[in-house]
């Protein structure tokens, strides 16, 4: 609906634009008092080169009588001549003021050149036959042949053009009415079947929640029973590995029994074993005494070795030094002499020289002088070739100006004739005349001057308002309509993709929002229980500040330990503060729990009362998760609360090894049922 309304829209912007420029080709001009006789005249198409044949410059008469040129109302013939038979009365085509019936009934119309030139004799005075191709034959002779061009008949011509152009103008509007109702019908039907779809996609959207509720409910149950398997899988190898202990430790007892049943006496034992203690730690403390003393030794001998050592050295490098020494000795003694003999020759040197400097400040005088001398000719030379200087800037200042006076005119001249040339072509598109051959009218009067100046301005206007002729208008309009079309086309898609986008976007975020919602209440729900728990007492809770989006807010710990005020996370002691971020962590753990859990060194902040808590709180944890913790600590009430212990020894240098213990079983083996039954 949309392109026909466009090309509905074209076609009549199209006929609007061609009746528009043929009205105002065909309106009465400014500076025209009487409008011509043509404009009052109806032909039939066709005939438009036949009446301004035969007629010309009489069509541009006017009828007021008035005007210089003008139609008379003259009575018709009575009777009127006839035309030969081959003819047809003009007057039968014409359409026109009463003033042109004397003339067109006396002009024939024939339908070929052969009637119109065999019946010329036979013509009355002041009848006249043409042809459809605008030939003309007059009663007195006077012929012309077809296809001659007049003004008149492309007036005719064009005013034909305009009443055929604004009834299809008409035919057009009533089409492009028509075409905006159907684009208005489709564009409603359109909006109504957005409305529908839109209803649809709110339907799918509110199903495909439902939808991803169910799936992630199904999930949920789904990592629950996996939870639950490992779990069992893991009760299941805790049942097996202690019975595996139990059936050991019975085997075990078993054998102390027996081995207790069979040993000898204990006391007796016992004081034997004190005794060999006793000696061996004798023996022991003997070994740490020679082992002390050879270490002794062995210390003393290494340093007297490197004090010999260091002695040697030392020794060597004195000997190397005397022998320097000696050679340094000579040398001097060496230089010395040298000396005392380089004195002897200097010692005449000072009368040598004073003669020498006599001479010198005599020169030097001399120099002064022809210096003194020298620099009064160069001022002299210097002012003369400064006045020298200032002649020849002078000359060259005047030199310059008339240069550029030269160019100047030189300019000038070319200036003016590049003026006389544009005024020239002017001149020869406007008037036609060559200025260079000028030919005069023989008028030259001022009022001929005024009305050829108001003739040559009307033309210029006309030609201006007539404007360039754009040949490939239609086919540049067509391409342009295109990409339109084009662009409106890909507009739509990109409408369409944006709004689908927008309502992902949106659906995201309302899905986030709902999941953010519920997994907040959750967390928030087991942090204000694990913080009760963790603190004995008190109360806490976590506050979405910022935003009244969740997406786009900030999370706030708001706590209250036992005796103080509720405050923020940020304002509680290093403790607190750890306690409370253990008490969120677990909060979070709690609604989506893991088999394995790895801490690291999330006790080294607390003291001795809170390490208690918290490995409450972990039993709890496992307790109630079935999760297994890896602790990494050097607290020592942690590991004591821990099951099993690994840790790294090094028994010798440099070879790390990785000892594990079973700290219920180690208890059991220091403290075994039977010795408690006892």
């Amino acid at each position: 609906a949309r392109e026909k309304q466009a090309a509905a829209d074209s076609v009549r912007a199209k006929l609007a634009a061609e009746a528009q420029a043929l009205a105002e080709v065909l309106a009465v001009k400014d500076g025209e008092k009487w409008p011509p006789v043509l404009d009052a005249l109806t032909v039939a198409a066709g005939l438009e080169a036949a009446l301004g044949a035969v007629l010309g410059e009489e069509l541009t008469s006017a009828l007021n009588p008035e005007a210089a040129r003008h139609w008379r109302e003259l009575p018709a013939f009575d009777p009127a001549p006839a035309l030969p038979a081959c003819a047809t009365p003009l007057a039968a085509f014409v359409q026109g003021p009463p003033v042109l019936a004397r003339a067109l009934s006396q002009i024939g119309l024939v339908e070929n050149e052969q009637d119109g030139a065999a019946n010329q004799s036979r013509l009355q005075p002041g009848q006249s036959l043409v042809s459809r191709t605008g030939a003309i034959w007059r009663w007195d002779g006077y012929t012309i042949r077809s296809g001659t061009p007049t003004a008149a008949a492309v007036r005719l011509q064009q005013r034909n053009r305009l009443i055929a152009a604004r009834q299809r103008l008409a035919a057009a509007e009533q089409d492009a009415a028509a075409a905006r109702a159907a684009r208005t019908a489709a564009e409603a039907a359109a909006q109504a079947a957005a409305q529908a779809d839109q209803t649809a996609r709110q339907q799918r959207q509110h199903w495909e929640q439902k939808l991803e509720r169910g799936r992630a409910g199904l999930n949920t149950l789904r990592n629950q029973a996996a939870t639950a398997a490992a779990r069992l899988a893991a009760v299941d190898d805790q049942v097996a590995r202690v019975t595996a202990e139990r059936d050991e430790a019975a085997t075990a007892l078993q054998q102390v029994r027996d081995s207790h049943t069979a040993l000898p006496d204990i006391a007796a034992l016992r004081a034997a074993v004190d005794r060999a203690r006793a000696a061996l730690s004798a023996l022991r403390q003997q070994e740490t005494a020679a082992r002390t003393s050879r270490d002794g030794l062995i210390r003393d001998h290494n340093a007297r070795t490197s004090r010999q050592k260091t002695i040697a050295t030392e020794r060597a490098g004195w000997a190397e030094r005397a022998k320097d020494a000696g050679d340094r000795v000579t040398d001097l003694a060496a230089r010395k002499a040298e000396a005392e003999e380089a004195q002897k020759l200097l010692e005449a040197r000072p009368a040598e020289i004073a003669k020498r400097r006599a001479a010198a400040l005599d020169e030097l005088s001399a120099a002064e002088e022809a210096h003194r001398r020298a620099a009064a000719e160069l001022n002299t030379a210097l002012q003369s070739s400064a006045d020298i200087d200032r002649a020849a800037r002078a000359a060259e200042a005047a030199l310059g100006a008339r240069r550029e006076d030269a160019v100047r005119a030189e300019a000038a001249w070319q200036q003016a004739n590049h003026t006389w040339g544009v005024m020239a072509e002017r001149i020869l598109e406007r008037l036609g005349a060559n200025p260079a051959l000028p030919d005069p009218p023989s008028d030259l009067s001022a009022e001929a001057e005024e009305k050829a100046r108001r003739r040559v301005d009307r033309l210029a206007r006309e030609r201006e308002e007539m404007g360039p002729v754009n040949l490939r208008a239609e086919q540049e309009a067509a391409e342009v309509e295109g990409q339109i079309a084009n662009l409106e086309k890909d507009r739509e898609e990109l409408t369409t993709a944006i709004a689908k986008l927008r309502g992902s976007i949106g659906h995201l975020n309302r899905e986030g929002r709902e999941r953010l919602n519920e997994v907040f209440k959750e967390v928030d729900k087991n942090f204000q229980q694990l913080f009760t728990r963790m603190f004995g007492g008190g109360r806490a809770h976590l506050a979405l500040v910022g935003s009244d989006d969740p997406l786009e807010a900030g999370l706030e710990i708001y706590a209250q330990p036992p005796g103080k005020k509720l405050a923020t996370l940020s304002l509680l002691s290093g403790g607190e503060q750890a306690l409370t971020a253990l008490s969120l962590i677990f909060a979070v753990f709690r609604c989506n729990p893991a088999p394995v859990c790895v801490l690291d060194e999330v006790d080294a902040p607390l003291d001795d009362a809170n390490v208690d808590r918290f490995c409450t709180l972990l039993e709890d944890m496992v307790r109630e998760t079935g999760t297994r913790f890896l602790v990494v600590t050097h607290h020592p009430m942690t590991m004591a609360r821990m099951d099993r212990l690994y840790g790294v020894t090094m028994q010798e240098r440099g070879v790390s090894r990785l000892l594990s213990v079973d700290l219920a079983r180690a208890t059991e083996m220091v403290d075994p049922p039977l010795l408690a039954a006892e």
